[in-house]
C-alpha cells in the first residue's frame, strides 16, 4: 500500500488503495470524505435541512472512513466547526491522512467574507493548523468566490502559496474553482484543482481533462448535485471519468460512504 507521503501504510483493513494525485507526490483514495456537514448547516445548498452530528457520530464516521481506506479528508475554515472537530480525531492518525483545507473564505455571522491577500492567507493557515492540531497541511486550496482568474492573477495568492510550500507548512497548493477559465489558468502555477462535476452539471469536463493530462491532480465536488441526484448512479457516473483522481463525498452517514467505496472498487479495481 502507498502512504500519503509515499511509504508503506496500514489502513485498518480498508479496501481502498491510494493512487497518485497528479504531480503532488501524494497518494489519495478515489473516494474522499467532505466535511461541510460536520460543522455547518446554514446557507448550504442541500435539499433538506439537517442537524449537525454529535461528537460520537463524527467519531463513528471518521473511524468508518479510516477502516474503508478513505484517506483524503476535505475541510475548510468556512465549514464552521469542521476543522476543530476533525482535529480531535486525526491527531491519532495524522500520518495516514491526506488533509485538504482551504483559505480565502471565512463564514462569519451568516455571511462569507473573502480575502486572498498574503496576510489573510497566512493567518488562515495558522488558524487551520491550530484547529486541526497538526504542523502541516497536505493540500491547501484557494476557496474561490467564482472570480477564479482574478484571484489567480490579480492577488498575491499564488506567490503566498509558493512561500507556504517552501516553508513546509503545506505540501501541495491549488484552487477550488468554479469556471473553465480558472481551471485552465491553474495548469502552470499550482498542483491541484477542485471543481464541481456531476451528471447534472458536467460543463467543466473538458477543462478538467486537459489539466489532468498536464499533470494536475483533479478533485471533484458536488457529484450528487448537492444531494439532488440518486447516489448510486451519480457516484458511478463521476468515477467512470478517467480524469478524476478523487470524488469528495459530503456525508455524515457511514453506510453512504461505504456504498461509494464499493462502487469505486467495482469500477477501478483494488489498485
Amino acid at each position: 500500500m502507498v502512504q500519503a507521503g509515499g511509504g508503506a501504510l496500514s489502513l485498518g483493513g480498508g479496501r481502498m488503495v491510494p493512487r497518485q494525485l497528479g504531480r503532488t507526490g501524494l497518494a489519495v483514495s478515489l473516494v474522499a470524505l467532505g466535511t461541510t456537514k460536520l460543522g455547518r448547516n446554514t446557507d448550504v445548498k442541500y435539499p433538506e435541512n439537517f442537524a449537525l452530528p454529535s461528537d460520537l457520530e463524527v467519531t463513528a464516521l471518521l473511524q468508518s472512513a479510516h477502516q474503508l481506506g478513505v484517506n483524503l479528508i476535505d475541510t475548510a475554515p468556512a465549514y464552521g466547526e469542521s476543522e476543530r472537530r476533525l482535529g480531535a480525531f486525526i491527531e491519532s492518525y495524522r500520518d495516514e491522512i491526506v488533509l485538504c483545507t482551504k483559505c480565502g473564505e471565512q463564514y462569519v455571522n451568516g455571511r462569507s467574507i473573502y480575502d486572498f491577500s498574503a496576510p489573510a492567507i497566512t493567518a488562515s493557515v495558522e488558524e487551520s493548523l491550530r484547529r486541526l492540531r497538526t504542523d502541516r497541511i497536505d493540500i491547501l486550496l484557494l476557496h474561490s468566490d467564482g472570480h477564479d482568474v482574478e484571484i489567480l492573477t490579480q492577488t498575491d495568492s499564488v506567490d503566498t502559496l509558493a512561500r507556504l510550500k517552501k516553508s513546509g507548512k503545506i505540501r501541495a497548493a491549488g484552487i477550488s474553482a468554479k469556471t473553465k477559465a480558472g481551471i485552465l489558468a491553474v495548469s502552470h502555477t499550482l498542483d491541484v484543482v477542485m471543481a464541481p462535476f456531476s451528471q447534472k452539471e458536467s460543463s467543466l469536463a473538458e477543462a478538467l481533462a486537459e489539466v489532468h493530462s498536464g499533470g494536475l491532480g483533479v478533485l471533484v465536488i458536488k457529484g450528487l448535485f448537492s444531494g439532488h441526484l440518486k447516489a448510486g448512479p451519480a457516484i458511478e457516473f463521476v468515477l467512470r471519468q478517467p480524469f478524476i483522481d478523487a470524488l469528495v463525498l459530503g456525508t455524515t452517514d457511514p453506510a453512504h460512504l461505504a456504498e461509494a467505496v464499493a462502487i469505486a472498487e467495482r469500477l477501478r479495481g483494488p489498485n
